[in-house]
């Protein structure tokens, strides 16, 4: 063995285990399937409300005014005639009904884990016709 070969060789070594570590630790975390949200998510983005993150992660989602003023969701587009046609959200397993403030309002942006949202027919049957529009299930940190 030359003697480059052994000064280089131990380099190149330590060089490679390193880079394999970065490559590990940078990887993320496995999110669940339709998961679009987590609290490392929301932790990387301060200042911003959950009604801000989801319309920047999900796409076709924006934020109407209801009839009687309070801000909503909306997923799917119209839907119905005579239904309403806000996103159902569902809160650790609880449906929500419609909030005079918005539904997301009496949520603490801190407490979420994850966020997913259901927009397939398959995913939202389980709702019924309340989730036609789609459906935001939250999932808030155990304590």
């Amino acid at each position: 063995m030359s003697k480059v070969t052994r000064v280089c060789l131990p380099v190149l070594l330590v060089l490679a285990s390193c880079s394999r570590r970065a490559v590990e630790r940078s990887s993320p975390a496995p999110r669940p399937p339709g998961t679009v949200l987590t609290a490392d998510d929301i932790r990387n983005s301060p200042g911003q409300s959950l009604e801000q993150l989801l319309m920047a992660r999900v796409p076709g989602l924006t934020l109407e005014r209801a009839p009687d003023g309070h801000p909503k969701l909306v997923l799917r587009g119209k839907n119905t005639i005579l239904g309403d046609d806000e996103v159902l959200f569902v809160l650790n397993d609880i449906p929500l009904g419609p909030a005079v403030n918005g539904n997301l309002a009496a949520i603490d942006i801190h407490d979420i884990e994850t966020v997913q949202v259901l927009r397939e027919a398959v995913a939202t049957a389980a709702y019924g016709v309340r989730g036609s529009n789609g459906v935001i299930v939250i999932r808030t940190k155990e304590n």
